[in-house]
């Protein structure tokens, strides 16, 4: 199985997560969230398939998510106007991103991607 896996090869968490698929051999197609943001298509398909709250797509922690002031924002945004915004520019994206036949995993949380990876 090939996942697809979007980083930011800057950040640390995402150099730590490819070091970990890397170990254990674990096939991938990589893709810089920067260079190749997600389009809102895609957004709104992992979304679905993630199970989880569209809001934990964003990198709340990110300087732009700081500077667009999205916290307060988000609450009054429809899930397609939220789609539209996150592939505007990858860094809104949390990352890493891994995209599996049947699941999707949001940033680095090990025993999860231990559990979906196996």
């Amino acid at each position: 199985m090939e996942v697809l896996f979007l980083e930011y090869p800057k950040c640390s968490t995402c150099q730590k997560a490819k070091k970990w698929l890397d170990g254990r051999q674990i096939a991938y197609q990589d893709r810089n969230i920067k260079e190749e943001n997600p389009t809102a298509e895609e957004l709104a398909a992992w979304h679905k398939a993630s199970g989880h709250p569209l809001r934990k797509f964003f990198n709340t922690s990110g300087q732009l998510y700081r500077s667009m002031g999205l916290k307060d924002r988000l609450d009054s945004m429809t899930e397609e106007e939220m789609c539209g915004l996150l592939a505007t520019d990858g860094m809104l994206v949390k990352r890493p991103l891994v995209i599996g036949p049947d699941f999707v995993l949001i940033g680095f949380r090990e025993a999860e991607w231990e559990a979906s990876l196996k």
